[in-house]
């Protein structure tokens, strides 16, 4: 399954970030390398959260990650919730949708 994490952050996010940006992306890396985290980034223009998309078995997983993270320990983050995200096109989606098929 695929989830994704939003974070809502705080209104000088950018600047705040700074310290803690450093163990914020080691925290990342390590999700990325058990196969848990896919994608993250901020958002742009305005940059007043981000998302960050998992594939997992459990959203679960995810709240530990929040949980966990740096940027919300550190009080950047002033809300996150997990959604569950049903994909269904592209080389990675979790469900497989039967072809359409030909007209005869």
């Amino acid at each position: 399954m695929h989830y994704l994490l939003f974070y809502d952050v705080v209104h000088d996010y950018p600047e705040r970030r700074l310290p803690l940006r450093g163990a914020h992306l080691e925290h990342a890396r390590r999700a990325v390398a058990r196969g848990e985290l896919v994608l993250a980034g901020a958002l742009a223009d305005p940059m007043d959260g981000a998302v960050l998309l998992f594939r997992c078995n459990s959203p679960a997983v995810v709240a530990a990650f929040a949980a966990a993270d740096p940027y919300v320990t550190g009080g950047l983050v002033t809300r996150w919730r997990v959604r569950e995200w049903t994909t269904v096109v592209g080389p990675d989606a979790a469900v497989s949708l039967p072809l359409p098929e030909a007209p005869t």
